[in-house]
């Protein structure tokens, strides 16, 4: 018999809270005989959308949780002191072992302190970094990191390399995922100082397929399989690639209906065009895994709507089928392992 596979579901997240975040997991639900989601929210507002629905009650529970955090809201402060908020309850059944995964919609930062603080990071894990799937020309790629450390240093970048890797391959199901650095030029010499120290510690790392160095330009068109950044240069990549993409989808439907001539040809080439636009949509990916925790975090867009949920917890019992957190933590202390004996045999060697 397969294994259950529990989530959290922050109800009260986002901007289509709550009903897109109820509807998704219900999808989820049928859609997969495995998943059991537990709607963490305001209990009248969550059984309000629940009622009219046709689901299997025995795999869809309601958590109350009597209070929201807002976007706005200092993130530390808030996880302090709204104990009894969606997004506090909800990772508190995944450190309390009572759910696999945890999905919010809502304020990132809250999500990301509180991933931290009441999970906890894996053992060996530095820092844990926020990483996105984005679509490319040739299927999709991991951004890594692109929200959670703004300021990391080689040690972190190394470790997303490795985590990146262990998700691509396993979750994705990419063979020997390549593995690229965002920099400036191709050329070794080029970058910051951040860039700079992190390459060679790159090339010597056995366990990743390090390709190199991979430039902006490069990205769409599937160049490396893991995108290993800090978070400022990754969130800025994400938030451009959504507003191009977004521009793009904006003027070419513009530019169909400028004539009768191209309303046309926008008939005939619809299906086709639709259906290349989806495989672009972030949606269709699900959310960004907090990788490196004790227990599995995952936030999704603001915007979510219900694909977009029910996508990241189909994604959440994929991450616990192969796990990814032991995976993670096997690597880590391997890579520490073998640092310590090459530590040792260089002092050997200089003695």
């Amino acid at each position: 018999m397969a294994e259950t596979v529990r989530v959290a579901v922050d109800a009260m997240g986002g901007d289509n809270a709550p009903s897109e975040m109820i509807k998704g997991a219900l999808e989820a639900v049928q859609a997969d005989g495995r998943v059991q989601v537990y709607l963490v929210g305001r209990k009248e507002a969550v059984e309000k959308e629940l009622s009219g629905r046709e689901y299997p009650a025995d795999r869809v529970k309601v958590v109350p949780a009597s209070e929201v955090i807002e976007t706005a809201e200092p993130p530390v402060n808030a996880i302090r002191g709204k104990k009894d908020s969606s997004i506090v309850k909800g990772l508190g059944l995944v450190k309390a072992g009572e759910c696999d995964a945890f999905v919010s919609a809502g304020s990132t930062g809250a999500v990301l302190v509180g991933g931290q603080v009441l999970v906890g990071r894996a053992k060996g894990v530095e820092r844990p970094p926020l990483a996105p799937l984005i679509p490319t020309e040739k299927g999709c790629s991991l951004l890594i990191d692109c929200g959670a450390n703004v300021d990391a240093r080689p040690s972190h970048l190394v470790q997303f390399a490795r985590m990146g890797s262990i998700y691509m391959e396993n979750v994705m199901g990419v063979k020997n995922p390549r593995v690229g650095i965002v920099n400036i030029g191709a050329e070794e010499e080029k970058g910051n100082a951040l860039v700079k120290e992190t390459f060679p510690l790159l090339k010597e790392c056995r366990d990743i397929n390090f390709i190199g160095s991979i430039e902006a330009r490069d990205i769409p068109a599937g160049a490396a399989d893991v995108i290993v950044c800090e978070a400022f240069v990754g969130n800025v990549i994400l938030k451009l690639y959504e507003g191009v993409g977004a521009t793009l989808i904006k003027k070419v439907k513009a530019g169909m209906m400028t004539s009768l001539r191209s309303k046309i040809g926008a008939l005939l080439v619809k299906p086709a065009l639709k259906q290349t636009l989806k495989a672009f949509d972030l949606e269709e990916y699900g959310g960004a895994p907090l990788l490196g925790l004790k227990g599995l975090v995952v936030k999704t867009h603001g915007s979510s709507k219900a694909v977009e949920i029910k996508n990241t917890i189909l994604q959440c019992v994929t991450f616990k089928e192969q796990d990814i957190i032991g995976k993670i933590t096997a690597s880590i202390a391997t890579a520490a392992a073998n640092a310590k004996e090459e530590g040792k045999a260089d002092g050997a060697g200089k003695a």
